[in-house]
């Protein structure tokens, strides 16, 4: 089936999700809500800390996975997956 049209907008679509939570992750937890977020502690640091120096790390790491898997299942579903 060759409807590029869905097939971008699903791409897009995935695409705007994660950028939502990569901002969140890295500049909402990391800065506008660091205040809030250092009232609680995380190995020994305030959580505000943690993001901004690891958290938003494994965050990205997890939404580099989420991408591929989401991404596979997109190609599959539009047929143009490399399997």
């Amino acid at each position: 089936m060759n409807d590029s049209k869905g097939y971008w907008a699903a791409t897009l679509s995935l695409l705007s999700k994660i950028l939502v939570v990569w901002f969140l992750a890295s500049y909402g937890a990391g800065i506008l809500f660091a205040p809030a977020l250092n009232t609680i502690h995380l190995g020994g640091y305030p959580l505000g800390f943690f993001f901004a120096q690891q958290g938003s790390i494994w965050v990205f790491l997890a939404l580099i996975w989420y991408y591929t898997k989401k991404m596979g299942e997109i190609d599959r579903a539009f047929g143009v997956s490399e399997d």
